[in-house]
């Protein structure tokens, strides 16, 4: 089917944008989440200024820059009526698909780490983070035209196949950790907009079986180099070694075990109350690899102990559940679908990245929501924080009451 009629591959349903938009209620927040997301900026930048105080490659006063620019982008995007861009799934759609693919282009492509993942137009930065905004509004789009209910088998597979083009486009790069970000962006919509249990496990199956035949394929193909080491044709072999640290974590400690060692190391020396902020020895002494990105939770777990772990979780866990709240009391599907692919999104990451630095999930470079250094990732931050206070502030809720819950 020709791409410009994607928007008629879902099913027409009646329009989110209001006829005659209602007055902003920017001057009135939901005082509880200013006061959450507050704390979590703060502590972020606090433990990403002891990160990067030994280490020059990364600047503090950048982050704390992205941090500022964050929040004008925040309060802008709060004060604008979110349903006006319920109708736009076409455009979401091209979005994703220039971002995503922008990297590959010559001149400002730019190669880091094994993937071609960033550009660089004066300043560098990776579009692939960028266009997790575009896919969360791709997925609420999408499934919002469904009014909660999608049990046509035929429909599903159309909104599936629209959901898994920002994936295929990512994995070019190619970005696993981000890849699988999207996935349960658009499997949290999925759930979220009334898909039918059985077609969602069905899908689960599918995905589950093309993974055993991807890696099979791989296991048939792979060839050896003049150095006597065995090269994949379809994962890079860093991508199937975490997978081997993760089933196997002191295979090999000295190489791919390493960062998860070091990691565990900070972890487990922290003890209850820290050694006191830029007074760890795992980052400042480069034990730990990333430490003001990847690893960035094994900084605040080695400095401020097992009480400010404690302290990361509520604010984290408050977060989650005061965006349910406000998904829950959305006036429209488009709305609640928007706070809740953003919600998904944040609680998939804290369980990976953290997960990951226990050595409960593979390594991956996902980052820690509000904590790990970058601009991109930060900015995207802030950008969900405006949508979700759009919402709330134009669905009704502040009037309900005058309860800011």
């Amino acid at each position: 089917m020709p791409l410009p009629q994607i928007d008629n591959m879902v099913r027409p349903g009646p329009s989110a944008a209001p006829s005659s938009p209602k007055p902003s209620r920017f001057g009135i927040v939901h005082v509880p989440f200013v006061i959450v997301v507050t704390l979590l900026v703060v502590l972020g930048l606090v433990v990403v200024y002891s990160a990067t105080s030994t280490n020059s490659d990364y600047s503090f006063s950048r982050q704390a820059m992205t941090v500022a620019a964050g929040i004008v982008a925040m309060l802008v995007l709060w004060r604008l009526d979110y349903r006006y861009l319920s109708d736009f799934t076409f455009l979401f759609l091209i979005i994703n698909v220039v971002l995503i693919l922008s990297p590959h282009l010559p001149v400002i492509g730019v190669e880091a780490k094994g993937a071609q993942s960033w550009i660089k137009i004066g300043i560098q930065l990776q579009p692939g983070e960028f266009a997790k905004v575009t896919v969360i509004l791709l997925a609420a789009s999408v499934m919002a035209r469904y009014g909660g209910r999608l049990d046509d088998p035929r429909e599903y597979v159309k909104a599936l196949g629209i959901l898994l083009v920002p994936f295929l486009c990512i994995m070019t790069q190619p970005d696993l950790g981000t890849g699988l970000v999207y996935l349960f962006i658009g499997a949290t919509a999925m759930v979220a907009g009334g898909a039918r249990p059985k077609f969602l496990l069905v899908t689960l199956g599918a995905g589950v079986a093309a993974i055993a035949a991807l890696l099979f394929v791989d296991e048939l193909l792979k060839v050896q180099d003049e150095n006597g080491v065995w090269q994949y044709k379809l994962l890079k072999n860093y991508q199937r070694n975490r997978l081997l640290v993760f089933l196997n974590p002191d295979a090999d400690t000295s190489g791919s075990g390493y960062n998860l060692r070091q990691a565990q190391i900070a972890i487990g020396s922290g003890g209850l109350f820290g050694k006191g902020l830029m007074q760890g020895t795992q980052a400042s002494l480069n034990f730990l690899p990333e430490a003001p990105t990847d690893f960035i939770f094994c900084v605040l777990a080695e400095e401020l102990g097992f009480v400010g772990v404690v302290v990361l979780l509520t604010l984290y866990a408050l977060l989650v559940v005061i965006c349910f709240r406000i998904a829950r009391s959305a006036s429209d599907m488009f709305g609640m679908l928007l706070v809740m692919c953003c919600t998904g999104m944040w609680l998939f990451q804290i369980l990976e990245n953290i997960g990951m630095d226990l050595g409960l999930m593979p390594i991956t470079g996902i980052p820690l929501p509000f904590m790990s250094f970058g601009s991109s990732f930060m900015l995207v931050n802030f950008v969900m924080l405006g949508m979700i206070g759009s919402v709330y502030a134009h669905n009704g809720l502040v009037g309900k009451k005058g309860s800011n819950g």
